[in-house]
């Protein structure tokens, strides 16, 4: 903001736009749960659309993401880093621009919260498991099935979360 010559946007690139936000986050449990209920929202149509659009490379990247996963399950900093490429990867394979931008922009979010939810026990051994899920459906091209996976991933994690007692006040 410039006095007496107006407002500009020196970027739209979403990390910076979301950059400043992650302290913001870090400072209530309403916003976990509400990155839960958008993630909700979001994910399950976006992984649907990547089930009809996604190519053999982006496919064979996946599933060598979630190899790695499983080699860092107990490598908790690396496991969230890999954790947020495989679903960066499949929002890409989603082929819509707009949903992949909105994915960019709860990307950092994403990363704070996975760092508070990934240290609950079991939370990094069933997220390999539901991502599997989530390989196989997206293998099979069933979009309905795919959505069912992710919401399944979603929901596990968000009900180990919740059992912190966050509250949304």
């Amino acid at each position: 903001i410039r006095q007496g010559d107006g407002t500009y946007v020196t970027s739209l690139e979403p990390s910076l736009l979301m950059a400043h936000l992650d302290f913001v986050f870090a400072l209530t449990d309403a916003t976990f749960l509400d990155l839960f209920e958008a993630r909700k929202i979001l994910e399950p149509g976006i992984v649907a659309l990547a089930a009809v659009h996604i190519t053999e490379p982006e496919m064979i990247h996946l599933e060598a993401c979630a190899a790695r996963s499983i080699q860092q399950v107990h490598n908790l900093p690396a496991f969230v880093a890999i954790d947020v490429e495989l679903h960066e990867i499949i929002a890409k394979a989603a082929k819509n621009t707009i949903l992949e931008r909105f994915m960019a922009g709860l990307s950092q979010l994403g990363q704070v919260s996975r760092t508070r939810t990934v240290v609950l026990p079991g939370i990094p051994e069933q997220s390999v498991c539901d991502h599997q899920a989530i390989i196989e459906a997206l293998k099979a091209h069933d979009p309905a099935a795919a959505s069912a996976a992710m919401l399944h991933h979603l929901d596990n994690v968000e009900r180990e979360l919740k059992q912190l007692n966050l509250t949304r006040t």
